[in-house]
């Protein structure tokens, strides 16, 4: 037999639910910014560049992808 959970209790499990898919799409976004950033400083080094071209580059296509996939998400609902 299902049991009915009463409406309160749900509206709570929504919440919380929709707290943790922010806050999981926040740390993705940082965690692709840090990781692009992180191999354009590699790419950049290995090629003996004086400026960030490629820690800037890389890090601004990680930053719009992850815009683009919070886009996705947030339309999906």
């Amino acid at each position: 037999m299902e049991q009915s959970q009463d409406p309160s209790r749900r509206k709570k499990l929504n919440q919380y639910n929709s707290y943790l898919k922010y806050s999981g799409l926040a740390i993705q976004l940082l965690a692709a910014i840090a990781l692009c950033g992180w191999v354009g400083h590699f790419i950049d080094k290995w090629l003996n560049y004086k400026y960030p071209v490629f820690m800037l580059i890389l890090g601004f296509v990680g930053f719009g992808g992850m815009l683009y996939q919070i886009y996705k998400s947030i339309n999906d609902q």
